[in-house]
C-alpha cells in the first residue's frame, strides 16, 4: 500500500474566507500515484475547517452570514474563552459547525465525487499562516 502526506499552507487576508482546494488535492493525488484508496484532508488548526460542498459564491456568502448569526464575532466579551486574551471564540464554534476534515474515495485515480462536490478550506480566524493536511493511502 502507498502512503502520501503533504501540507497545504494558507494565509487568508481577512478574518473569514473560503478557498476551493480541490485543484490542490488533485495535484496531491497525481503526485501520490494512488489509483484506488482514500484521501483525508483536515484542517490542522482549531479555528479552520475543511468541508465539501458546491463552489457557488452565493452559497459561500450564505454560509458566512449564517455562521455569523450562529456565532457572532462581536461582542467578544460575550465569550468566556475570550477572557484568556483571545478574541476568536466564535471561530472555534464556526469550525465545530463546519467540521474538521473530509474523506473522499479514490477510484480510477480520481476523486470519487458526487455532482458539484468540491473540497474547501474554511478560515474563521485568518490573517496568519495556517495549514491543512492531505493524507492519501491506497494502491
Amino acid at each position: 500500500m502507498k502512503s502520501y502526506r503533504k501540507e497545504l499552507w494558507f494565509e487568508i487576508p481577512s478574518r473569514r474566507g473560503f478557498v476551493n482546494i480541490t485543484p490542490d488535492v488533485n495535484t496531491c493525488l497525481r503526485e501520490s500515484g494512488v489509483k484506488e484508496g482514500l484521501v483525508l484532508v483536515n484542517a490542522m488548526h482549531i479555528t479552520a475547517s475543511v468541508f465539501i460542498n458546491d463552489d457557488e459564491s452565493g452559497l459561500h456568502r450564505d454560509y458566512d452570514r449564517w455562521l455569523e448569526k450562529l456565532a457572532p464575532h462581536e461582542p467578544v466579551s460575550s465569550y468566556d474563552h475570550n477572557r484568556t486574551g483571545e478574541d476568536n471564540a466564535d471561530a472555534h464554534m464556526k469550525r465545530q459547525i463546519m467540521g474538521r476534515e473530509v474523506v473522499v474515495a479514490i477510484s480510477g485515480g480520481k476523486l470519487d465525487f458526487g455532482p458539484w462536490e468540491q473540497i474547501f478550506y474554511g478560515e474563521f480566524d485568518g490573517r496568519r499562516r495556517k495549514r491543512a493536511l492531505v493524507k492519501i493511502i491506497g494502491e
